[in-house]
């Protein structure tokens, strides 16, 4: 548990001092939420009503960013190799590495959707429980970024890849995600679409670290 510990902490600072992983991802949130309104027209209404996806799409799409140097600058400078064959199993390693991405990119693209949601006309009732939903699911949208991120680890224009091997296993995180916030909107079943997606971030959360160290040993090989 030490060395776990002590390799977040490592990614956790490193992706402080390189600071551009995060400030790409917020800088394209910002920038995605900021265009639709101008293409969607001035109907406030249909941006209050569409919001909550617009935040949840854009904040998927901002995430796929940093997914690429989850493990390609540790790959480079030989550090990943270093760490698979130590005393630590490599799916510690990816469980640690995902973790960090999710602490560093994930929960600060979740705490500036309320200020975006500004811009969009967002009833403030609905803050808290957009909030919510993005701090429980992202850890779905970290982990399963992992995987894809291992199996491209070699690829040339590996995030391409990432996209199109990972935008499909976040749709059902997008889905209750959405009926979650909707819940408060006048839909039922809110309480239901959060043990939904808790659920599937736990999950994410246990088997993803198995799936994506093994696509590392057969792309290390």
């Amino acid at each position: 548990m030490s060395a776990f510990l002590a390799l977040l902490k490592r990614d956790l600072m490193l992706s402080v001092r390189q600071g551009g992983a995060l400030g790409t991802a917020l800088g394209f949130y910002m920038l995605v939420v900021t265009l639709l309104p101008l293409g969607l027209g001035q109907d406030l209404n249909l941006l209050s009503r569409i919001a909550p996806g617009i935040l949840w799409i854009a904040l998927l799409l901002a995430a796929l960013l940093s997914l690429g140097r989850v493990f390609s600058s540790d790959h480079e400078d030989g550090t990943l190799d270093v760490l698979a064959t130590g005393r630590m199993p490599l799916e510690m390693v990816v469980g640690a590495k995902a973790l960090a991405h999710w602490i560093s990119t994930g929960i600060p693209l979740a705490l500036t959707a309320p200020v975006l949601g500004l811009m969009l006309n967002l009833d403030i009732a609905v803050y808290p429980l957009l909030m919510a939903t993005m701090l429980v699911g992202t850890p779905a949208v970290s982990f399963i970024g992992a995987v894809g991120a291992a199996l491209t680890l070699r690829s040339y224009r590996g995030g391409l890849l990432i996209a199109l091997l990972v935008l499909p296993l976040y749709v059902p995180t997008l889905i209750f995600g959405m009926a979650a916030v909707n819940g408060l909107l006048g839909v039922s079943g809110t309480s239901a679409a959060m043990l939904i997606l808790a659920a599937l971030s736990l999950t994410s959360v246990v088997l993803c670290p198995f799936a994506a160290a093994a696509a590392l040993r057969v792309q290390m090989q």
